[in-house]
């Protein structure tokens, strides 16, 4: 009788697939009530895929304990893919990998009954199967773990760009009310965000509103001095407004130098200030009521 782990777990994964399959989706279903009939064939489906990943592996000769193998390609993109999509529904890393370990009942309960009374060989086989299925649960959390890093990433960039909106004050005028840290990753943004909008407003004048900025420091300051000069090589002046007290006291303590930009208490200082300099005259016309 063939021994081999590789061999064997071939010969079983082809001629009872289907037995497989049916187990493999139950033990993984085992406790959770009754998810439907809609959910059992998206869960058989699944793992349809990963069980023929698997099989062309062992049909190249790939070696049970060497799942970085080349051979293994095809398996590990399509766990790469099932952690991605369970990612992305919000499903733990814990969930993933329990649907993989399933896979391991079916897979014993065959042996056994392929193996009949050879306890030495089933004994074997049963080990190298067991790790080859501990490797392929260890792969999906890796690979889950990766995709809700990247989830949480573009989640970030997104927040990144909404908290830093460019608006337009009057003809010609722009302003971007910063609220939260202002780090390197912020600074980048919304220069490149309030650089395209002078571009396509052709506005010559923004103004950078600070009053959500917690603190400033000697860092804050030098991401504020790079996003002014920005604007300056764009043919734009800029105001600064929002400066508070506290934020003026620690500016000077720290002997950052911003001399050369024109700065106000609050942003309607500043927006009166960038309409005077446009030659807007603001003017009371009655009492009000």
């Amino acid at each position: 009788m063939n021994t081999n782990p590789r061999d064997v777990l071939l010969d079983l994964l082809t001629r009872q697939e289907d037995g497989i399959l049916n187990e493999w989706v139950e033990e993984t279903l085992a406790g959770s009530g009754n998810p439907g009939d809609a959910a059992r064939r998206t869960l058989r489906s699944e793992a349809a895929e990963v069980l023929r990943g698997i099989r062309e592996a062992l049909q190249s000769g790939a070696d049970l304990a060497q799942l970085d193998d080349s051979a293994w390609g095809r398996a590990r993109e399509v766990l790469q893919s099932l952690s991605r999509s369970r990612a992305a529904q919000g499903q733990s890393a814990a969930d993933t990998s329990v649907f993989v370990l399933a896979f391991k009942k079916p897979l014993f309960k065959a042996l056994q009954q392929a193996m009949g009374n050879d306890a030495s060989a089933l004994v074997a086989l049963v080990w190298s199967v067991s790790m080859l299925v501990d490797r392929l649960a260890q792969w999906t959390v890796s690979a889950y773990q990766q995709s809700r890093e990247e989830i949480i990433r573009r989640q970030q960039q997104d927040l990144l760009e909404l908290s830093t909106p460019v608006i337009k004050l009057w003809e010609g005028v722009l302003a971007v009310p910063m609220i939260g840290t202002l780090d390197s990753s912020r600074t980048q943004i919304v220069m490149e965000t309030l650089l395209q909008r002078i571009v396509d407003t052709g506005s010559t004048l923004a103004i950078i509103d600070i009053t959500g900025v917690p603190t400033v420091d000697t860092l804050v300051a030098q991401h504020l001095l790079k996003t002014v000069s920005a604007i300056r090589l764009m043919g734009a002046e800029c105001i600064i407004s929002g400066i508070r007290p506290q934020i003026a006291q620690t500016i000077v303590h720290l002997g950052i130098d911003l001399e050369g930009i024109a700065s106000k208490a609050s942003l309607a200082d500043a927006l009166a200030l960038a309409l005077r300099q446009r030659g807007y005259v603001i003017q009371r016309t009655g009492e009000a009521r």
